[in-house]
């Protein structure tokens, strides 16, 4: 099954980096945009926004953020009626894309949306965020349709020699030229795998970061379909896109379907979208996800804080 994209859309960004793709995503698809945040500076965009108020907690924590959001539920849910389709952008390495993530999917989920995720995992040296962002993705996938999942920490793995900023400029990139090319590329239902690298003159040696990339979140037996986005692959001899093409036998070569989009690029690089089934690196960042969900119990709700802002005065 494919993830149905249909109109109107709605583009929906979560906390700073989410917003940021957002309103370069409402470009690429001529669509419309909403923005929410608890932070007002990350609203500074000619666009719709939603305001979480923590009230005077300076630096609020993710359940107490998440705990706010639901108190403009009802601003959330009359912005996303409009729309057939919501494409939500979270970066999971910040606290408030962490924290909203859940909600604005619940509630599009409510709304009988089509919901189509996008997620940015974090670092691992990022330890005070890694949990939190596994909860956070396991409540996203759930509320979506179809979530596309991209690691930082894997193409940090797979490309140690970069900075922090040249990762997060090479991930919002491949998220942008994913997203740009929905109306013309079906994209599988479930959780997908994004994985690329750097750029390089040789299109080989791109597909090579990627699978590494891809290898560090997901074993090659889960990998059921892969698309290969490849930039610049007009200039490229087309020997060569053939042989890029013909890597269904490094995964399952009688379960794994792979296909190409061709498009213009001043560099030639490979961007690559492979559906998974089963576990993944993910599922360990909650020591609890090794439990079977069926002998689980859990809230409806993620777990989330309010101010209740109480008078306690002390008794002698």
């Amino acid at each position: 099954m494919t993830f149905q994209l249909s109109e109107p859309i709605l583009v929906v960004g979560l906390g700073g980096v989410g917003i940021k793709l957002a309103t370069k995503a409402k470009e690429l698809l001529k669509s419309d945009c909403l923005l929410i945040s608890n932070d007002q500076k990350d609203l500074d965009f000619d666009c719709k926004s939603i305001k979480i108020s923590t009230k005077s907690v300076l630096n609020p924590s993710v359940q107490l953020i998440r705990g706010s959001a639901y108190a403009d539920s009802e601003n959330i849910k009359e912005e996303i009626s409009k729309y057939s389709t919501v494409i939500i952008l979270a970066n999971l390495a910040g606290r408030a894309g962490t924290a909203l993530a859940p909600v604005v999917s619940n509630l599009c989920k409510e709304s009988n949306k089509n919901v189509l995720s996008f997620a940015i995992m974090p670092f691992k040296f990022e330890k005070d965020r890694i949990f939190q962002s596994g909860i956070s993705l396991k409540r996203l996938r759930e509320y979506s349709g179809c979530t596309i999942v991209l690691d930082n920490d894997a193409l940090l793995d797979s490309n140690p020699d970069l900075s922090s900023i040249a990762c997060h400029n090479i991930s919002n990139d491949a998220i942008l030229n994913v997203i740009g090319s929905l109306a013309t590329t079906s994209i599988p239902e479930d959780t997908n795998i994004l994985s690329t690298g750097k750029n390089v003159q040789n299109v080989e040696d791109s597909l090579k970061d990627s699978l590494r990339m891809l290898y560090e979140d997901a074993p090659p037996s889960s990998v059921k379909r892969s698309i290969l986005y490849i930039l610049g692959g007009d200039n490229v001899p087309v020997g060569v896109l053939n042989s890029v093409s013909n890597i269904a036998g490094v995964f399952n070569q009688e379960n794994t379907s792979v296909s190409q989009s061709i498009g213009s690029g001043q560099k030639s690089k490979v961007i690559m979208l492979s559906s998974v089934q089963g576990e993944t690196h993910f599922d360990k960042y909650d020591p609890l996800g090794i439990i079977p969900q069926e002998k689980t119990l859990d809230w409806e709700q993620p777990e989330c804080s309010i101010n209740c802002e109480f008078e306690l005065y002390q008794l002698e």
